[in-house]
């Protein structure tokens, strides 16, 4: 057992500042061990979103040492501990008080985003036949568990707050995984385009860093999506074949 010390951002509506708090650690504590440890012992007031604390909830995302990360999944013992350990709440969502924030942006965004739209069923029976690595391919978006890491870290968030304009690397994973499922018939390439904004993305691959899950984000979702839409929209060979088409009609 020894003491550390954390500084943990305070206050409300983003107007506040880093409190300095002294607790025990010991082996194998996480940061919200320290975090609910302060708050159990040191200050009752302080508001802290958690739930499962086993990384799978995505409710105690943070910025530690300036890091988006899930703090239940952030071992004390992987950071320099000989100065204090900062907590802040995510930079790219309304502060609401201390470490939570206001992340209902998130969910109206994945309103917009058009549903899942299955072609017939192949057989009499209602089923469908499909490769076994189609399925495959989109297995890997649906382990986000929503926790915004992503978002958080992403530039055109963070940075340029341009949430009016770009929708995030979570809802260009979750179109992904509409777009590239084998019985989808939506066509959502349009509104990546002209709503979602896709080409806003420079593919810094930040996102795909601090993700939990370890989703391949950039380079299995978003380069394909981007690729669809260039393919569609700006290749100039298929515009001219839209063009003779038309003529020819």
């Amino acid at each position: 057992m020894k003491k550390a010390k954390f500084k943990i951002w305070r206050g409300e509506r983003g107007e506040g500042d880093f409190v300095e708090y002294d607790t025990n650690i010991s082996e194998g504590m996480v940061v919200l061990d320290a975090v609910l440890q302060i708050q159990a012992e040191q200050a009752n007031d302080l508001a802290c979103r958690w739930n499962c604390k086993a990384g799978k909830c995505g409710s105690c995302s943070a910025e530690i040492n300036g890091m988006p990360k899930l703090m239940c999944m952030t071992r004390l013992n992987s950071l320099p501990m000989d100065e204090p350990v900062t907590v802040e709440p995510m930079r790219a969502f309304p502060s609401i008080r201390d470490l939570t924030t206001d992340v209902s942006w998130n969910y109206r965004v994945k309103e917009k985003i058009k549903p899942f739209a299955p072609r017939e069923p192949d057989a009499e029976d209602g089923t469908w036949r499909m490769d076994q690595k189609d399925v495959d391919r989109v297995q890997e978006f649906r382990k986000c568990i929503e926790c915004f890491l992503c978002q958080d870290v992403c530039h055109v968030l963070r940075d340029h707050h341009q949430h009016d304009d770009f929708i995030g690397p979570r809802f260009l994973v979750y179109t992904a995984a509409l777009e590239m499922h084998p019985l989808d018939t939506e066509d959502r390439l349009e509104a990546l385009k002209d709503e979602a904004n896709i080409g806003l993305c420079n593919i810094t691959k930040c996102c795909t860093k601090v993700c939990p899950e370890h989703i391949t984000i950039t380079d299995n979702a978003i380069i394909p999506l981007k690729e669809r839409v260039v393919d569609e929209y700006y290749d100039p060979v298929r515009k001219l074949l839209k063009i003779f088409r038309k003529k020819g009609k």
